[in-house]
C-alpha cells in the first residue's frame, strides 16, 4: 500500500481571487504583511506631523472656529462669530473641528485625523484590490498608494482633499462588493459615499461616479433590468446624502447664517456650478465685477501667477502648474507629485484588459481594470485639461486608481506567467515605473543623483530577469514549475526598481515643513510657504500668517466685540485668528472679491459695536510697506513690483474691500503696528 504525499496549494493558487470576488483566505504571512503595510503607513503619515504647524491657515482657521462654535462647525465658517464660510463644503471641517472640540485645537488635533484618513484609504485600496485579484495584488496596490508623494503630503495636511479621496475610495470599495454579488445595498452605500465626497469638495468628488456606474452596469451578476434599478436607487442615495445639506443652506435664513464664500449670491449651488465647478474647468475667472475680472485676466496677472508658481526652482510647475494638455500630469509639479507610477498604471490597464479579454462578463479581475481604469482616465483627463487654477495636489484624486491598476497588473502578469503576453507585459510595467522614475529624477540631477542611476540599474536588471525567466518557462515545463519561486526571489528587486524614487521623495516630504496654500512635494524646491509669510501684497491671496505683533495680539484679545477685527481676505483673517485666538471678520472671502459685506452692512456692524478694529495689511491703499517680501520672492524688479501693487489696488478698489477701506480711512485714524495699519472702529476721528 502506498501513501500519497499531502498536496498543498501553491502560493499562487492560495493567493488567487475568488471567482465571485470574495476575500481570499488569509494565511499567517498575509496577516503579517497587512499589519506591516498599515503600521508602516501610520508611522510614515504620523511621524513628526506637527512639523507642518497649522498647514493651510485658510482651513486651519475654520477648524479652530469649528472647535469653538457648533454653527461654525456645521457651515465651515472662517470665524466662530460666523460671518463667512470657506469656499468648500464642510465635511473636512467637520472632522478637524470635532477633533478640536474633543482634544482642544492644536496642530496635532488638526492634522492627525488627516493622517488617519490616509491610513484608511490605503487599507481600502488593499481590501478592494485583494477582493479582485488576491492578497499579493492588494499588497502591491496598498504599498504604491502609501508611498505616492502627493498622498504622503496631503494626508499630513488640512486641505479637504484627504476627506474627499477617502470617500471616493470608500465608494470604489463598496462598488467592488456590490458588483461581486449584485447587491443593491452595497451599491447604495457607494452612492452615499459619493454624496459625502461631493460635500467634501463638490464636483471633484463626483469624478469617480462614471467608473462606478459603468462597472456595475457591465459586470454585476444579475439581469440588466435589475442592474438599472440598483443604479437608480444608488443615485437617489447619492442625491440624498449630498442634497440634505444643500436644502439646509436654502431653508436656513441667509440673515442668520454665514455667507457662502465663493458664491456671487450667497447660495451653495452657485458655488458648486460657478467658482468650484464649470468655471474651473472652462477657465473663466469668477472674481467680482467686470473691473476685477479684467485685472484677473490681464497678462501681468498671469505672469505673476507663473512667477509665484515657479518661485524656488526645482522641477517647476508649482501652484498653477503647466498649460492644459494631455501631458500636464507628467510635467512640472504634477509629475513630481503623481506621475511616478502613472505610465506603469496605463501599461497595466492595457495588459490587464488583454489578458482578461476572454474572461466571463462578471470576472472580478476585469471588473477591477474597468473600475480603476475608468476612474483614472475620467479624472485624469479633467485634471489635464482644466483651465483655471489646477493645483498639482488635486492629483491626489487619481492616486488610488493608479496604485490599484499597478497592483492588478503585476498580479495578473504573475498569474499568467506561462503566457508570453504576460511576460512582456510584466516587463513593460516594471520598465515604465523604473524608467519614468529615472526621467523624473534626472530633471534635477543635483538632488540625490546616485538614486536615479541606482533605479536605472535595478530596472534594467529586473526587466531582463523577468524576460529571461519568462521565456525559459515558456520553453521548459520543468522550469515553468519553478517560475513561482524565481518570481518570488526577484520580487524585492522589482519593488525597488519601481518604488525607490517615489519612496525617497515621500521620505523627504515627511522631513520637510509644509504650510501655505499650495504645498509642494518637490524636495528640490523650497516650500511654497516662503512667499506666504508676508500678509501684504500678491502672496497674501494664497497663505496668510499665524504670527502677529504682541501689541496687536493684546489689543485684539482685550476686545469684547462680536469680531475683534475685520480684515480683507479669508487667509489673512484665519492667520490672525490662529495667532490671537480672536474672531476676525474676513471681508470679501478668499480673494477679497465676494460681495460680503456690503459697505452698508459693514457700516451697520460698526454702528452696532460688533467690530473692534479694522486692519489693513498693506495690500489696499498704502503700498509703501505691503508686499515687499512677496515681490522679492517672486523676483520682481521695482517697476514690476509697483505694477503688481497697482493691480491689487485696481482689483480691490472695484469691490467691497476697496469701498470699505476708503470709508474707514476717511472716518478713522490708523496707526502702525508691525506691517499692519490698525484703525480703532470704536473711536471715530471725523
Amino acid at each position: 500500500m502506498t501513501i500519497d504525499a499531502p498536496v498543498h496549494p501553491s502560493p499562487a493558487a492560495a493567493d488567487a481571487p475568488s471567482p465571485t470576488g470574495g476575500l481570499p483566505p488569509a494565511r499567517p504571512v498575509d496577516r503579517i504583511a497587512l499589519a506591516v503595510l498599515l503600521v508602516g503607513t501610520a508611522v510614515l503619515y504620523l511621524w513628526n506631523i506637527t512639523i507642518n504647524g497649522s498647514a493651510n491657515t485658510f482651513y486651519a482657521g475654520a477648524a479652530w472656529a469649528g472647535s469653538k462654535s457648533w454653527e461654525a462647525l456645521f457651515f465651515g465658517s472662517i470665524d466662530p462669530s460666523n460671518f463667512i464660510t470657506v469656499d468648500k463644503p464642510p465635511v473636512s471641517q467637520w472632522v478637524m473641528g470635532l477633533s478640536g472640540r474633543i482634544f482642544g485645537y492644536s496642530s496635532a488635533s488638526l492634522l492627525i485625523p488627516e493622517a488617519l484618513m490616509g491610513v484608511a484609504t490605503v487599507a481600502l485600496v488593499y481590501a478592494a484590490v485583494t477582493r479582485l485579484a488576491g492578497r499579493g495584488a492588494g499588497l502591491v496596490a496598498g504599498t504604491a498608494m502609501a508611498l505616492t508623494p502627493v498622498a504622503v503630503m496631503m494626508f499630513r495636511f488640512d486641505n479637504p482633499d484627504a476627506a474627499m479621496v477617502l470617500l471616493m475610495t470608500v465608494a470604489a470599495y463598496c462598488t467592488v462588493r456590490a458588483t461581486a454579488s449584485a447587491s443593491g445595498r452595497w451599491l447604495a452605500l457607494a452612492g452615499v459615499a459619493v454624496g459625502f465626497a461631493f460635500l467634501a469638495k463638490m464636483l471633484e468628488g463626483l469624478m469617480v461616479l462614471p467608473a462606478l456606474g459603468l462597472v456595475y452596469l457591465i459586470a454585476a451578476p444579475t439581469t440588466l433590468r435589475r442592474r438599472i434599478v440598483h443604479l437608480l436607487v444608488a443615485t437617489v442615495a447619492m442625491i440624498a446624502a449630498a442634497g440634505w445639506y444643500v436644502l439646509v443652506t436654502i431653508a436656513w435664513p441667509a440673515s442668520s447664517r454665514p455667507y457662502i464664500a465663493g458664491s456671487t449670491d450667497n447660495s451653495f449651488m452657485n458655488l458648486v456650478l460657478g467658482y468650484n465647478g464649470l468655471q474651473r474647468i472652462e477657465g473663466k475667472e469668477h472674481a467680482g465685477n467686470a473691473a476685477q475680472r479684467s485685472v484677473m485676466n490681464s497678462p501681468l496677472t498671469h505672469e505673476l501667477m507663473q512667477r509665484f508658481s515657479h518661485a524656488g526652482g526645482g522641477h517647476r510647475g508649482g501652484m498653477f502648474s503647466e498649460n492644459p494638455g494631455i501631458t500636464r500630469l507628467f510635467q512640472g509639479e504634477f509629475g513630481v507629485e503623481i506621475s511616478w507610477l502613472l505610465p506603469a498604471a496605463l501599461v497595466a490597464l492595457v495588459v490587464g484588459l488583454v489578458l482578461r479579454g476572454r474572461a466571463p462578463r462578471t470576472d472580478p479581475t476585469r471588473v477591477g481594470f474597468i473600475l480603476f481604469g475608468t476612474w483614472l482616465l475620467v479624472d485624469g483627463i479633467v485634471l489635464s485639461y482644466m483651465k483655471s487654477n489646477p493645483h498639482p495636489y488635486y492629483s491626489l484624486a487619481i492616486a488610488p486608481p493608479i496604485a490599484a491598476l499597478v497592483g492588478l497588473g503585476v498580479a495578473q502578469c504573475v498569474r499568467d506567467r506561462h503566457r508570453i503576453t504576460a511576460v512582456i507585459g510584466g516587463a513593460a510595467i516594471v520598465a515604465a515605473a523604473g524608467g519614468w522614475s529615472f526621467v523624473l529624477m534626472r530633471r534635477d540631477p543635483t538632488w540625490q543623483s546616485w538614486l536615479s542611476w541606482t533605479v536605472a540599474v535595478l530596472t534594467v536588471v529586473a526587466v531582463l530577469t523577468i524576460v529571461v525567466i519568462g521565456l525559459a518557462g515558456e520553453s521548459s515545463s520543468r522550469v515553468g514549475r519553478r517560475t513561482g519561486l524565481a518570481v518570488a526571489a526577484i520580487a524585492a528587486l522589482i519593488g525597488l526598481a519601481g518604488i525607490a524614487a517615489p519612496a525617497a521623495y515621500s521620505a523627504e516630504v515627511v522631513a520637510t515643513p509644509h504650510t501655505g496654500g499650495s504645498p509642494s512635494a518637490d524636495p528640490t524646491t523650497e516650500d511654497r510657504a516662503h512667499s506666504q509669510h508676508d500678509t501684504g501684497g500678491f502672496a497674501s491671496f494664497f497663505g496668510g500668517t499665524t504670527s502677529a505683533p504682541s501689541e496687536l495680539t493684546r489689543a485684539l484679545q482685550a476686545t469684547h466685540t462680536r469680531w475683534a477685527a475685520a480684515v480683507s481676505r479669508s487667509s489673512t483673517a484665519a492667520g490672525l485668528e490662529l495667532s490671537t485666538r480672536t474672531p476676525i471678520m474676513a471681508i470679501g472671502g478668499f480673494t477679497g472679491s465676494d460681495p460680503a459685506p456690503t459697505l452698508a452692512q459693514f457700516q451697520r456692524y460698526v454702528a452696532d459695536g460688533d467690530i473692534g478694529y479694522y486692519i489693513s495689511t498693506g495690500s489696499t491703499g498704502d503700498r509703501s510697506r505691503g508686499g515687499s517680501s512677496a515681490t522679492s520672492a517672486l523676483g520682481l524688479d521695482p517697476s514690476q513690483a509697483d505694477q503688481a501693487a497697482q493691480l491689487l489696488r485696481r482689483f480691490e478698489s472695484g469691490g467691497v474691500t476697496g469701498q470699505i477701506q476708503e470709508w474707514v480711512q476717511s472716518h478713522y485714524t490708523g496707526h502702525t503696528i508691525g506691517s499692519y495699519t490698525v484703525y480703532d472702529l470704536r473711536a471715530p476721528s471725523h
